[in-house]
């Protein structure tokens, strides 16, 4: 039995939440933002030279790297590292580009108009992270921490999520008669303890408990 390359056992694959196919990269911003999403969410690895159809065209010169490298330097705000692997498949060279998960987020990268936004990684997209998000992780990165107080939306929240497996930054200002302002706040705070994550569906974000988290009321 003939043992397949570990290049081409990546491509079968096929693309997904940490796995990005690229057929050249000619936009260092462009990539930045794949870099901000892989960063924000659970890392990843872009192969250069392999077409969309998992077909390997290779990289057509050094160019290709210092376009990424540009990208992180450049265009990734804090710094999105990463580690660079070349892989020689019958002629052509791949270029392997792995970015771990971070531990400084937000990571944050230019949108079309040049203004610095945070991506998240969704199956094989990356999307606009949201300001829940964006609160959270700054508060988790916080020194001070964060008190979470069991105010009555708090509790209105609990109580809908445990009848509804998710819910909607405007479900719950209904359901709890609170201002998007002070929903935001309680959302990210929850998150930013562990409580709750963030689940995506047809590209919104929606939030619902950590299976196993205990409250300890």
């Amino acid at each position: 039995m003939i043992k397949k390359h570990p290049l081409q056992l990546l491509i079968e694959q096929g693309e997904h939440q940490q796995l990005d196919f690229k057929f050249e990269v000619s936009d260092s911003r462009k990539i930045a933002r794949t870099l901000s999403a892989f960063a924000n969410t659970d890392g990843g690895r872009l192969l250069i030279g392999v077409k969309d159809n998992g077909n390997i065209s290779g990289v057509r010169s050094e160019e290709e790297y210092y376009m990424i490298e540009a990208a992180s330097n450049i265009y990734t705000r804090p710094q999105v590292d990463f580690t660079a692997t070349k892989w020689d498949v019958n002629g052509k060279t791949v270029l392997e580009i792995y970015i771990a998960p971070g531990n400084e987020r937000p990571y944050l990268a230019p949108d079309k108009e040049g203004h610095y936004k945070a991506y998240i990684r969704v199956a094989d997209e990356n999307i606009l992270a949201n300001e829940v998000l964006v609160l959270a992780w700054k508060k988790a990165r916080s020194s001070q921490g964060t008190l979470l107080k069991f105010t009555k939306p708090v509790k209105n929240l609990l109580s809908y999520l445990e009848e509804h497996p998710y819910i909607s930054l405007s479900r719950f200002c209904k359901i709890a008669h609170i201002s998007p302002f002070a929903a935001k706040q309680i959302l990210s705070d929850l998150i930013s303890i562990g409580a709750f994550e963030y689940v995506v569906s047809d590209k919104h974000i929606l939030y619902k408990m950590k299976v196993g988290y205990n409250f300890g009321e």
